[in-house]
């Protein structure tokens, strides 16, 4: 199981961090609409992103495999986040201010904005995965533009940052605050309606 979930859920932290590095260069709605380019190669691959995979996680899930996704997703971000940093330094300082941005609203704040990342990024894909493709390129931007967390968006943007901002113990409550939310949110339908299918 790690074997195979654990490569594609680096390249979907890669996917996602491409994304992510087109809202720092454009910036507004037009990189809010780009990064959506991310998440539609995620799923066009069939990639292992953690708010992709959270809400279809049943009462006895495989847990473990959804750590293995998220840790996969996070070391995508990381190796991409130190190529990028190393050939394109411009994207270093919009993303410290994103990083201030977060730490600023603190772990309680993120973690309710987290919510709503999670709640549109599994319609999204419950969408998609029925080949309804325009909820996929609107819900990025939405959640974007609304100004919600993506943990692992987050996690891109962190790791982007000097290594001395981005490792210290208010990032990572931050970081857990999101990772936690965003598993909320991508849940929050299956549980209000007991899971009860349409």
């Amino acid at each position: 199981m790690f074997r195979k979930t654990f490569p594609l859920a680096i390249l979907a932290g890669l996917c996602i961090s491409i994304g992510c590095t087109v809202n720092l260069r454009v910036g507004g709605v037009a990189g809010a609409v780009l990064f959506a380019f991310g998440l539609t190669t995620v799923v066009y691959y069939g990639l292992k992103l953690y708010t992709g995979t959270a809400g279809f996680i049943r009462a006895h899930g495989d847990w473990a495999m959804l750590a293995t996704v998220l840790l996969g997703n996070i070391v995508g971000c990381w190796l991409t986040a130190l190529a990028l940093g190393y050939s394109q330094p411009d994207i270093v300082e919009p993303a410290t201010a994103i990083l201030a941005g977060r730490l600023a609203k603190g772990p309680v704040a993120c973690a309710l904005l987290a919510v709503g990342c999670g709640f549109i990024m599994t319609t999204a894909v419950e969408f998609a995965r029925k080949g309804k493709m325009l909820t996929l390129l609107l819900g990025v931007p939405v959640f974007i533009l609304c100004g919600f967390t993506h943990s692992i968006a987050d996690a891109f943007y962190f790791l982007a940052c000097p290594a001395e901002q981005a490792f210290t113990l208010p990032v990572l409550t931050v970081y857990v605050a999101e990772v936690l939310g965003n598993f909320v949110g991508c849940n929050l339908y299956r549980w209000v309606t007991f899971g009860v299918e349409r």
